[in-house]
C-alpha cells in the first residue's frame, strides 16, 4: 500500500541522510559493535549536517521545524541499515521534548546549542534496578539544601549512558508524596559524585552504550530543576506516548527491512533443486507477515499524523507500542526459520536481527504494561 504521509521536503530529508548513514555510521558499526559504543565524531557529523535537533527553535541553532514525519525518516533509515547503536531517537525524539516543554528561557539558551551540534549528547534516566515500570516507586532521592539538591541513588539500563553529558533523572524531591513526589532534574558530566558504572553487555543492540548511573551526593543547582518540583511524574506521563511511537517506527521499519532481507534470501537459496521461495510454505509465511506489516505501518503512519495534529492518545499509542513489537519478534523469528541453519550464524544479518528485536516488547514500557494501559482507558 502506497504510503502518502511524506512530502518532498520529507523525501529529500530522507535521501539525505541516507546518504549520512552510508557514509558515517555503516562503514563502522561493526566495529562499533564491538566496542561497545559509537564515535562522538559521528553525533559531530550529524550536527554539522542538521541531522540533530532540528525540532529546536532557529535562536538556539536548530531548524525550528516541529514534525515527528522527519524524526520518523532519522528511525526508519537506521532500522533499515540495522544501525541499531546509534541513539538519535533517545536525543531527538525523547530529550528534546523534555527541554521544549519544560526547560526555561536560561536552561535552553545554556543546552539547546550544544543539543544540536551534537556536542552535547543527552540521555532520560528512569529505571532503577529495583523498579521498571512502576515510577512511582523509584527510590533516588534529590533533597533540597536551599540553592541547590543533594541527589543519592542510582539508575540502570541507562540508553546513551556512557556517552551522555547531559542527563534528564527521574528523582524524588518528596519520598513521602508517591508521583506527587517525583521531580526531574538535569545532571551533567563532571558533577562532583556523579558516577558512571559498567557499559552494561547486552543480548543484542551491542553498539548501543547501556550503562548504570551512581549518585553519591551530587549537588545539583536549582536551576537545573526541568519545569515545576512534584510534576515530574505528569512530564513523564505526558511524554511517553511520543516515546512509544518512536519504538513503533523502529518495529514497523525493522519489519519492512526483515522482510526485504528474506525475500532476497528465498529467491536465491535452492532446497531440491528449485529456491525455496517457491515452495508454498514460504509463499504463504512472508505473505502474512507482509499484509500484517503493511496493516502496522498505516496504524503507525496515522499515529504519527496524530502526534503532529496533538492528538495522539496513551491508548492509541500503547495500542501501537505493542503490536508492532510483538510483530517485530514474529517476523524475525519466521523469517530466520526460512534462512535454515545459516539464519543461526552470526555473520548473517537476520541472526543480529534476531539479537535485537528481543528489547522492543520491554523497554518503553512492556507489552503487557501496555495492554494494562488499554484496558485501563476501556474502564476495565
Amino acid at each position: 500500500m502506497k504510503r502518502t504521509i511524506f512530502t518532498e521536503d520529507h523525501e529529500a530529508f530522507r535521501d539525505a541522510f541516507r546518504t549520512f548513514v552510508a557514509k558515517e555510521i555503516t562503514p563502522h558499526h561493526d566495529q562499533w559493535e564491538i566496542d561497545g559504543i559509537v564515535s562522538r565524531d559521528m553525533w559531530l557529523a550529524a550536527g554539522r549536517q542538521g541531522f540533530l535537533g532540528f525540532m529546536m527553535p532557529e535562536e538556539y541553532g536548530g531548524g525550528g521545524v516541529s514534525d515527528f514525519r522527519f524524526n520518523a525518516i532519522i528511525e526508519e533509515e537506521l532500522a533499515h541499515a540495522a544501525a541499531t547503536g546509534v541513539g538519535f531517537a533517545l536525543h531527538n525524539d525523547l530529550v528534546s521534548g523534555y527541554l521544549l516543554s519544560y526547560a526555561t528561557d536560561e536552561q535552553k539558551a545554556r543546552w539547546l546549542p550544544s543539543f544540536c551540534t551534537g556536542e552535547t549528547i543527552t540521555a532520560i534516566a528512569m529505571t532503577e534496578p529495583g523498579t521498571g515500570s512502576d515510577l512511582q516507586a523509584i527510590a533516588t532521592t534529590a533533597i533540597d539544601q536551599g540553592d541547590h539538591y543533594l541527589v543519592n541513588g542510582q539508575k540502570t539500563f541507562i540508553s546513551n549512558g556512557i556517552l551522555a553529558d547531559l542527563v534528564i533523572v527521574a528523582v524524588k524531591t518528596d519520598p513521602t508524596a508517591g508521583a506527587r513526589g517525583v521531580s526531574l532534574l538535569v545532571l551533567e558530566r563532571g558533577m562532583e559524585g556523579f558516577e558512571r558504572g559498567r557499559n552494561l553487555d547486552k543480548l543484542g543492540l551491542k553498539a548501543q552504550d547501556t550503562a548504570e548511573l551512581f549518585f553519591t551526593d551530587v549537588k545539583v543547582p536549582k536551576e537545573n530543576l526541568l519545569g515545576e518540583e512534584g510534576n515530574g511524574f505528569v512530564y513523564l506521563m505526558e511524554k511517553l506516548p511520543q516515546e512509544r511511537l518512536t519504538i513503533s517506527v523502529t518495529a514497523a521499519a525493522a519489519c519492512r527491512a526483515v522482510i526485504d532481507m528474506t525475500l532476497a534470501y528465498v529467491k536465491e537459496r535452492k532446497a531440491f533443486g528449485r529456491p525455496i521461495g517457491s515452495f508454498q510454505n514460504t509463499r504463504f509465511v512472508l505473505a502474512s507477515l507482509e499484509t500484517e506489516a503493511q496493516i502496522a505501518q498505516v496504524f503507525v503512519d496515522q499515529s504519527i499524523l496524530a502526534l503532529n495534529a496533538g492528538e495522539l492518545t496513551v491508548a492509541d499509542a500503547a495500542m501501537g507500542k505493542w503490536w508492532t513489537t510483538e510483530l517485530q519478534k514474529k517476523t524475525v523469528d519466521q523469517c530466520l526459520q526460512l534462512f535454515g541453519g545459516y539464519g543461526f550464524m552470526s555473520e548473517y544479518p537476520i541472526s543480529k536481527a534476531y539479537a535485537d528485536t528481543r528489547i522492543q516488547t520491554i523497554y518503553g514500557g512492556t507489552t503487557e504494561i501496555m495492554k494494562e494501559i488499554i484496558g485501563r482507558t476501556m474502564g476495565i
